[in-house]
This record gives C-alpha cells, structure tokens and sequence, in this order.
C-alpha cells in the first residue's frame, strides 16, 4: 500500500483500511468485475470522497465494506481492517452487530431507506435498544437529543410522524440522526444530496461536517460533485470503470490532476473567471467499456488521446506522482504533459 493510501489524519491509526478490495457479480454472460483492486484508508474525523461517473463501482465499494452485497456478488480482499477487525472474514451475525452501532450508511433516497409503515420514533429507537441494551425511555430521549442535534424542530412530534409526512431533507436528516444514534466510528454518505433543494443540500453537508468533527467519524463520502468534495473532503480518490484511477489529498489531486480521466472531469466544471460565456465546457468522448469477462489494460484507453499499443495488454499499476498522490497510467506526468495547475471546483 502506497503511502497516498495511507491515512495522515490527526489522532492516529486509520479507523478503516481497505486493501486489494474486488468484487465479481454473476450475470449470463459471465463475470461482471464491479469494483477491482480498490484501496484506501480513513483516519478518525477524516474525510475520503469517492467520484466517478454512474456505474463505476462507487456505490458497490461501500456496499461491499458494510457487506450488504446482493447474493450473486463475491467480495475477495487482502484485508477490510475496521477497527481492528477485518470485516472480510466476518459472519453475518457479527457484521450485524456492527452494522448500525460502530459503522452506518446513509443511503441515496431516505424515502426507501425508511420503512413506510412505522413511526419515525420507532426506526430511532429501535438501532438504539437493540445495539446498547437500552430502554424505550433512555431511547426516545437519545432519539430527541439527536433530532435536536440535527436541527430539526419539535423533535418530539416528529418522532410520532411516518416518512411521508416529511419532505425530503427532512428525511435525510432523519437518516443522518438514526446513523448517529449509537455514535458511530465510520459513516459511509451515498449521494446523501441527490434529489435535494441546493439550499437544503449545503445545510446537509454542513450539518455533516460539524458532526463529524464532533463524534470525530472516518467519513466516506460518494458524490459526483466535484464542489463538494473541495468543500468537504481531506482525500479523493477517482473510480473508473471499477478501480481507482487517481488518489491522494483533495488540494494535490486538484491542482496537479495527472490521470487524463481526472483532467477530462475537471474540464467539465464551468469554473467562475475562467470559463468565457462563448466558451463550450469540456467533455469526455466515447462510453464506459463492458466490464463483464477478462479485462486486461488500461480501462480508459477507448477514451484517452494518450492511447498506445501498451495500453491494451497486461495490468496498469498505481504509480506515484508524490508520496501522497497516485495515479493508474503507463506514462509518466511529464509524457503526459504539464500537469494543469490552479484547478479548482466549484
């Protein structure tokens, strides 16, 4: 593991370390290779984004580390270290007694994350008796504290109401709070912004940060918005087509973009002062290849302006542009290019 995989945070050792992470999902025409070779580390009150385009493995990662894989999936890894165990060689029974207790998940849509049918105190409640032994009273009181916590105003009715009583942000804070009910060591955040008012997304990506540095959390945060991984996170690492093609810290992989992937989604974002109104936004030609069967090569080369005959055989490991930023490319920056400085999102 390289040391851009590694977690430099304040406060120590990484709350979660992934090493060589795959996963292959059965479909008719054989092996699909959802996610391949992935690794990262998250330090306590630490921040990793995961960005890519649809279908590139980012949500399928965190669904392998919370281990909540549909049935045709098969994870293998070098090692899922959380908190000192190694959630690869768990059994159901002790992931469940983690799940929602030290690590949660908000999911994409709240609205089919929580169960129409019961009462919002209840959903609260229950993650909080189940995993710390408690009762329904010292639960309903967790419940209103955190719903405070979160800004919501008369918590105490809230909690009588059902999911489609509320709006959808929400609902989201009702899931960022029922994550939060037994202080979790991890979040993993999916989208947690998608579908949301822009007013009501910053509000929930604020309320995410100051929580996070008040429970000091290992966030992994999943967004297709470059934005707000320069507002909110400390690492980055970009998915395509199942692997990491690019990693390190958010300010070095922004402003010395390296993988021709990177550079092409950073040419997309329209960047205020630099980008003239007679001025076309960039783009990325061509599709995602089929990752179903034997890959070999780079991923990418159907699409990048760098392509060789080298690009089509054999594996292309990570190699370094310093020790805390990484690239998947068989050229080297310079053959690449000067590497494009001052990039920054919106």
């Amino acid at each position: 593991m390289t040391k851009a995989n590694s977690s430099n945070a304040p406060g120590g050792e990484a709350i979660i370390d992934v090493s060589g992470l795959s996963v292959d999902i059965a479909v008719p025409a054989g092996a699909l290779h959802a996610v391949n070779d992935v690794s990262f580390s998250v330090g306590p009150a630490e921040t990793l984004s995961l960005v890519g385009e649809s279908g590139c493995g980012k949500t399928i990662t965190s669904l392998a580390i919370m281990r909540l894989l549909p049935r045709a999936a098969k994870l293998t890894a070098n090692h899922i270290r959380f908190d000192g165990q190694d959630l690869s060689r768990l059994n159901e029974r002790e992931m469940t007694r983690l799940r929602g207790n030290r690590m949660g998940m908000i999911f994409q849509d709240p609205m089919t994350s929580l169960n129409p049918v019961y009462r919002i105190g209840d959903q609260l409640e229950e993650v909080y008796m189940r995993h710390r032994g408690a009762s329904r009273k010292e639960a309903r009181e967790r419940a209103v504290f955190l719903l405070e916590k979160v800004g919501i105003i008369n918590p105490g009715q809230r909690l009588t109401q059902y999911p489609h009583q509320l709006s959808g942000g929400l609902r989201q804070r009702m899931m960022i709070a029922m994550m939060l009910m037994c202080e979790p060591k991890l979040l993993i955040a999916d989208e947690p912004t998608t579908a949301l008012d822009v007013t009501v997304q910053v509000q929930i990506l604020q309320l995410l940060r100051s929580l996070q540095k008040e429970f000091r959390m290992a966030l992994i945060l999943i967004t297709h918005n470059l934005g707000v991984v320069a507002r909110m996170a400390d690492k980055v690492a970009i998915m395509y087509a199942g692997r990491v093609v690019e990693q390190g810290s958010v300010e070095d992989v922004f402003d010395r973009p390296t993988h021709p992937y990177t550079r092409g989604l950073l040419h997309c974002i329209p960047r205020h002062g630099l980008t003239a109104g007679h001025d076309r936004l960039g783009s990325i030609p061509g599709i995602v290849p089929s990752l179903v069967g034997n890959i070999s090569g780079c991923s990418f080369r159907n699409r990048c302006s760098f392509v060789h005959d080298a690009c089509g055989t054999g594996d292309v490991p990570l190699r370094p542009v310093s020790d805390v930023h990484d690239y998947r490319c068989l050229l080297s920056p310079e053959k690449l290019g000067e590497t494009q400085q001052g990039v920054a999102a919106q």
